[in-house]
């Protein structure tokens, strides 16, 4: 498969105003389209740190990141980042927020604007676009979020932690959700979370980083059973991968 993101060798350094931290040391991987990465790592290695580097809102001290062969600089419109809440304005309507990155984008063309109503019709949210955020369940709304991430049609979705905000049973529900729209619109997809099992169950490939300054300590390709996140929880290698991980970062 053709390599669509390559970090060789990053490192970043933060300067305070007594000391130097570094937060990542010699950071190298890459995820091809259409695969499906996690990242995990012990609290406050820099896993949120490395998508912020992706997209561009801070640079590497050293080292390059490429998207699509190109230096990152020169293709950022082609990211689409979607945080650990929502963030839908509760002002605009479901449908004003989703074509939200169309206007910023100075893309609001009427192809996209359909485009972006098509996915609200196809995932569920058609009869909803005229209600505003917090007449939304939870579920629903991320799902809205998600849905806004994809209307500039990004080649790169970044997922931050985007289900910690929820219930267990929501967030158990809205990963299937989530999951089943990036398989469908064949997105190339990172997500950073702290859960163990959500990585699991949602991965391709799982990336497990050191304690700070982080690097790679482990890349595994996932094998299991089961086409969404709720089904491969019930997969037998499942227990085998927690224990796996768990060791590993513990």
């Amino acid at each position: 498969m053709k390599k669509l993101l390559e970090l060789k060798n990053v490192s970043l350094t933060y300067q305070t105003m007594t000391d130097e931290i570094q937060a990542l040391n010699g950071l190298s991987f890459d995820c091809a389209e259409g695969e499906f990465i996690s990242i995990i790592g012990p609290s406050g290695c820099g896993k949120t740190t490395i998508l912020s580097l992706i997209a561009g809102l801070i640079e590497p001290t050293t080292g390059r990141i490429l998207l699509d062969g190109k230096e990152l600089s020169n293709c950022q419109e082609n990211l689409g980042y979607m945080l650990q809440k929502d963030h839908l304005f509760p002002w605009r309507t479901i449908e004003k927020n989703v074509y939200l990155p169309l206007e910023i984008k100075g893309i609001n063309t009427k192809e996209n604007k359909d485009y972006a109503d098509s996915l609200l019709k196809n995932y569920g949210l058609e009869d909803f676009k005229k209600k505003y955020p917090d007449q939304l369940s939870g579920g629903m709304r991320q799902r809205a979020a998600l849905i806004r991430t994809l209307a500039s049609k990004p080649k790169l979705l970044l997922l931050d932690e985007p289900f910690s905000a929820l219930d267990y049973q929501t967030r158990l529900a809205v990963c299937d959700d989530v999951y089943r729209i990036i398989k469908a619109e064949k997105k190339t997809t990172i997500l950073v979370t702290h859960d163990i099992s959500e990585a699991i169950s949602m991965s391709d490939i799982i990336i497990v980083l050191t304690h700070r300054p982080a690097k790679v300590k482990s890349i595994h390709h996932t094998d299991l059973d089961g086409n969404t996140p709720l089904s491969r929880r019930e997969s037998q290698k499942f227990g085998f991968w927690f224990e796996k991980l768990w060791k590993e970062l513990n």
